[in-house]
């Protein structure tokens, strides 16, 4: 396999668990002190990562690579705030799968924006991979009915703005990490560090103390470290409107996981997006 693909995958994979982790061992915790957390952790971890792979002569490319960086972290930020603001005015069950169609958007981004090309084997990959991920988050009713109320639901126009938000940061990934070729060690140095810095205010706010957990915080931050590297290097290697629907199929991961762990509902709809997302996958690797 191609080894962005590859990095993809198993970005994939790992992102998922993360997300079961997350419903089965954080929830007593708001999103914002997790991630400041975790993201803190993880920086500590790959730091001595970092220092050892990047060159000093490739400290210039933060002057070209930083204004891009921002823009990802501000952007990621603001979709965060975008989807809590989603689930808080209507019913998660309902505003996941419309928050999971991201590589909806970055498909036209890149583009339009960047002349990007794909067969149209690709294309059908990438649909599917992205039908697969808003079905594995569905939990009832029509699978049209997200989209007839999106229009006159301030929970959807959320969700769709957290998706579009998304949509910006994974094509920024790519320009900042292909274009102007930003080291990937810097890269998840920078981002992880960003969005501590924008979310730690938030995170004060609802602060709650962490001891008791705090090994199965240090495990999350290994985690995603190693996930942020991955994902780093699959951008660097392939197009956004194939790397980010393949990354985004982390929902399938953690609902296949939650059905076959916890024992959750809806099971067989999560092993039909899961065959889904495998055949999208494929399709994108042809």
């Amino acid at each position: 396999m191609d080894p962005g693909l590859l990095a993809s995958v198993l970005a994939a994979l790992l992102w998922g668990s993360y997300l079961f982790a997350l419903k089965r061992y954080f929830s007593g915790y708001s999103a914002s002190v997790i991630t400041v957390v975790v993201h803190t952790i993880a920086i500590a971890l790959y730091a001595p990562v970092a220092i050892a792979s990047v060159p000093p002569d490739a400290l210039g490319t933060l002057a070209a690579g930083g204004p891009g960086l921002a823009t990802i972290v501000v952007a990621n930020a603001l979709a965060f705030v975008a989807f809590i603001r989603a689930i808080e005015a209507g019913e998660i069950s309902y505003v996941a799968p419309i928050s999971k169609i991201v590589p909806v958007f970055v498909l036209p981004l890149e583009i339009v924006l960047l002349g990007e090309y794909l067969t149209p084997v690709q294309i059908s990959g990438v649909v599917l991979a992205t039908l697969a991920v808003y079905v594995a988050n569905f939990t009832g009713g029509s699978l049209l009915d997200p989209i007839r109320q999106a229009l006159r639901s301030p929970a959807a126009g959320f969700a769709l703005l957290s998706a579009a938000l998304y949509a910006v940061g994974d094509v920024g990934r790519r320009v900042t990490l292909q274009e102007l070729a930003l080291p990937t060690e810097l890269f998840v140095v920078g981002l992880l560090g960003g969005m501590v810095v924008v979310l730690s205010p938030h995170a004060a706010r609802s602060w709650t103390p962490i001891r008791g957990d705090l090994p199965k915080f240090l495990a999350a931050g290994l985690l995603v470290a190693v996930a942020e590297h991955l994902t780093a290097l699959a951008f660097s290697l392939v197009p956004a409107s194939i790397a980010s629907p393949i990354i985004n199929t982390q929902a399938i991961v953690a609902v296949v996981l939650g059905g076959v762990l916890l024992r959750e509902a809806a099971f067989r709809t999560r092993l039909v997006a899961a065959v889904l997302a495998v055949i999208g996958v494929t399709l994108i690797a042809l």
